[in-house]
């Protein structure tokens, strides 16, 4: 890409794409096109193809998705699956359609089987069967990734997926009843501080192991691929370590200044035992994560503090 290639992000507002938006500006590209979705709902067929068509865009980042922890998932199984669909086959089509050469793709570690092997390279996709709490929106991920892979081989395309680990950073979605675990905790121990609370409830028995990417560093890896990956097929970005829920949960808590007691209720759903990505591929193109967890939490803490009225959602 050049420094005034038009580059389309979908899903600017959101944590991974307002990074994205972040690193692509930092790095000097002056000609990124943006649309919310009450400008551009990218659920409808016809107004992205004539989107597409009209900006002709040479790159796109496709960012934009249904997301949630947990409660969300096992919440809205139809909403997960029926709303990826349909933003990455629009997408995807109408790039294709609209001459787009170079796409990244982005899609979630949950894509590898519940019991996969850890850590989780690549080549462990579709080798079992998936985590059925999340498995709508996973379907909906490899979907995704396979509609890449089918127009590379088709039309001669270079579409990528790059396989973030669970993210996290400024931005991010604190709401309780739709966030993912880390933001939840945040915000939970925040409350519970400011409200001299004595204990914090979490689900499921702290025993999961979790790898968490501050989304920051996920932004300079797809822009770092766009720039040194010549493949065309699916590559994870981690950090390459991780932590259980229970130790994420004491430094989240040291960190916020909460001092009472961590409570785990087992009756909860734990989720996959770990997932934990194999990043050797990303090493060996010469890129690797900056920001530890600690600092990450710190940024991502001192984000909610100064943002908190709209992170409350």
């Amino acid at each position: 890409m050049a420094p005034d290639s038009k580059i389309y992000v979908a899903g600017h507002r959101g944590l991974a794409g307002s990074a994205i938006v972040r690193r692509l500006r930092a790095k000097g590209y002056s000609n990124v096109v943006t649309r919310t979705h009450a400008e551009l709902d990218l659920v409808d067929q016809r107004a992205v193809r004539e989107f597409l068509g009209r900006e002709r865009p040479e790159a796109v980042f496709l960012a934009a998705g249904k997301v949630g922890g947990i409660l969300a998932n096992n919440s809205f199984p139809a909403d997960f699956i029926f709303q990826n669909l349909a933003i990455e086959s629009n997408v995807i089509d109408a790039a294709y359609r609209a001459g787009v050469q170079r796409l990244v793709f982005l899609g979630s570690s949950c894509i590898y089987p519940r019991d996969c092997p850890q850590p989780m390279k690549e080549e462990y996709l579709l080798t079992g069967p998936l985590e059925p709490t999340n498995r709508p929106y996973a379907i909906a991920k490899i979907a995704g990734l396979e509609m890449c892979w089918s127009y590379n081989r088709q039309y001669g395309t270079r579409y990528f997926c790059a396989m973030p680990t669970n993210l996290y950073g400024p931005g991010d979605n604190f709401g309780l009843e739709s966030s993912h675990v880390l933001p939840a905790l945040i915000r939970k121990f925040h409350e519970a501080r400011r409200e001299g609370k004595g204990s914090v409830v979490i689900w499921g028995t702290g025993t999961p192991r979790r790898e968490f990417l501050y989304v920051d560093d996920l932004a300079d890896a797809v822009v770092f691929l766009t720039q040194n990956y010549s493949g065309a097929g699916l590559i994870n970005v981690g950090v390459g370590a991780d932590v259980t829920i229970r130790e994420l949960a004491e430094r989240i808590g040291k960190i916020v200044g909460f001092q009472g007691e961590l409570v785990f209720d087992g009756t909860k759903p734990d989720g996959t035992p770990r997932k934990l990505l194999n990043v050797n591929r990303l090493l060996k193109l010469g890129w690797r994560a900056k920001t530890s967890l600690d600092e990450g939490l710190r940024r991502t803490y001192d984000w909610f503090c100064a943002n908190e009225a709209q992170s409350r959602r």
